[in-house]
């Protein structure tokens, strides 16, 4: 499970509304339930796990291996080989370098006077990691936090043409420490990932992106130095940092961090602060405004491309009507690979979710032998680079095999295998969790993504015929878990998602994360449960949908 950790707040209505029909008494077995052995799960956690697979990190052979094995079971099942004939779905990755100095420049001057001024890179700016390549002059704009989301009815552009201008935008959004925010309370949400703002800005013709503090609610000294060193650190780190192809490959303009000191100066023209200006953005009555500056920026950033594989595998449902909607059942199969001597196994996480959905799969392809297929198709789907920001999954949400309207829900295992530990003074890696010990968790699975769908909410606790406890409790949480693994993308692009996560322990991201740790009973009846789920879903007439 990706180790990220956010301030959490807000509010969702927990109330169960009776839209989604499935009996929850004298609930049936779904067909070849009992296929699914705690013989099968040890044996195939053992294998993900082994110091041979090197911790399966994102590039590595181990990962490759892992990839490979998944890809030979879903063949020896049958399974529909959907990624253009084969199992393995490519995705690219971009491990991006800095250029030199004298080919990463930025100066401006004022329209009343045609002397440029030039800004010192790591001092006054800095591209972004996603940054292309690319030259560009024009005057400014300042377009508040560059957000458009007619879901929202939020558009900062409004009827502005910033065609042929360099646009000028504050980080985050609108509303950060808001619990009422309507882009996800105070946590950041997908609105505010940089990425998007500058494809946005791109989309609406602009030439180039300035991207500054927003300083009404970050009011600190400037630290763009500790943030190119942590953007552009001078001494490579173990495993590169990644940006997700799908996004960055789009970007074909300039993309740059500036000092609070430089916009200061650029928006001096207006009569105004940047902190005022901040907040005008922020209230909600905000329309852009041209700054009397004239920006010329070269930025050079090399874009290493690295070709990483999910792997997927189909079951075909039997209807007519229903099998072109799809349920995705889903567990990424990356971990930390080696640090030193160190082998960071990662039997929880996440060799335990993996073999999880193996054993699933081969519950479907037993059924469909005797004849019973569901009504829906399902789509199993081992995801990389979850470890490495979800980059998979959001990987697959912009190319996915159906589309995301036809996907009906999505199931993600993700750390099945333990019961959760939370120590007293356990520190960072464990905020916003009560302390517990193992022994009070030793039957229970958390279900995160609940306060999304309440037919999801129903559907699991209908499913739940293998007498665990299940735990709603983490959705607003300020571990941010529900954002920490790979339902989160399908979430944040609308489909009903829902996490199974037996919770984390002293051994999450250690050495120390072992097969021979793992509770193999419980972790049966949690795939069991998982697998009368996803029947379900396949099966019921009804769709899930969002709150």
């Amino acid at each position: 499970m990706h180790l990220r950790l956010f301030p959490w707040a807000a509010a969702c209505s927990l109330g169960l509304l009776a839209t989604y029909s499935l009996v929850a008494q004298n609930h049936e077995h779904a067909p070849a339930f009992e296929s699914i052995q705690e013989v099968d799960l040890r044996t195939d956690t053992a294998f993900l796990s082994a110091d041979s697979l090197r911790g399966r990190r994102a590039n590595t052979d181990g990962n490759r291996l892992a990839g490979e094995f998944i890809a030979s079971r879903f063949a020896r099942l049958n399974l529909v080989p959907v990624a253009n004939g084969r199992y393995l779905m490519p995705f690219a990755l971009i491990a991006p370098t800095l250029g030199a100095s004298e080919d990463n420049r930025l100066s401006w001057n004022t329209g009343s006077d045609e002397t440029a001024e030039a800004f010192i890179l790591g001092l006054d700016f800095f591209p972004q990691r996603f940054s292309a390549t690319a030259q560009a002059q024009g005057a400014v704009v300042f377009a508040g936090f560059g957000i458009a989301s007619a879901r929202l009815d939020h558009d900062d552009y409004g009827a502005y043409d910033v065609a042929g201008k360099v646009v000028l935008l504050l980080n985050h959004e609108p509303g950060e420490f808001d619990l009422e925010s309507p882009f996800d309370g105070t946590e950041p949400s997908e609105f505010a990932r940089s990425v998007r703002k500058a494809l946005e800005a791109e989309r609406r013709g602009a030439i180039a992106v300035l991207f500054v503090t927003d300083v009404h609610n970050h009011d600190v000294a400037d630290t763009l130095t500790s943030s190119m060193n942590g953007t552009w650190p001078e001494t490579p780190r173990r495993e590169p940092r990644y940006e997700l192809g799908a996004w960055a490959e789009r970007l074909t303009i300039p993309a740059v961090r500036i000092s609070t000191e430089v916009a200061e100066r650029m928006v001096s023209g207006t009569g105004a602060t940047l902190s005022a200006l901040s907040k005008k953005a922020d209230s909600g009555n905000f329309k852009p405004i041209e700054l009397d500056a004239v920006v010329s920026v070269l930025t050079s950033v090399s874009r290493d491309r690295v070709l990483l594989n999910n792997v997927v595998g189909l079951v075909e449902g039997a209807d007519a009507a229903l099998r072109n909607e799809w349920v995705i059942v889903g567990a990424h199969f990356d971990h930390e690979g080696v640090i030193g001597t160190r082998i960071y196994n990662g039997a929880d996480d996440n060799a335990s979710g993996v073999a999880g959905i193996l054993e699933m799969a081969g519950a479907f392809a037993t059924a469909a032998r005797a004849g019973r297929r569901p009504k829906r198709s399902v789509l199993f789907a081992a995801w990389n680079a979850e470890e490495r920001g979800l980059l998979g999954t959001w990987a697959y949400t912009e190319q996915p095999l159906t589309p995301l309207n036809d996907t009906v829900a999505v199931i993600n295992l993700d750390m099945i295998g333990r019961n959760e530990e939370v120590p007293a003074r356990s520190g960072q890696r464990f905020r916003g969790l009560l302390p517990q010990t193992a022994t009070s968790n030793r039957n229970a699975v958390n279900i995160l993504g609940y306060s999304y769908s309440n037919d999801l909410r129903q559907a699991i606790s209908a499913a739940n015929i293998v007498d665990l406890t299940i735990r709603f409790r983490y959705d607003r949480n300020p571990s941010n878990l529900v954002r920490r693994s790979d339902h989160w993308p399908f979430l944040a692009r609308g489909v009903p998602a829902l996490f199974v996560h037996t919770g984390l322990h002293p051994d999450y991201h250690t050495e120390r994360d072992s097969a021979d740790k793992l509770n193999y009973e419980k972790m049966t009846r949690i795939v069991q449960l998982a697998y009368q789920l996803s029947w379900d879903l396949a099966n019921n007439d009804q769709r899930p949908s969002l709150n």
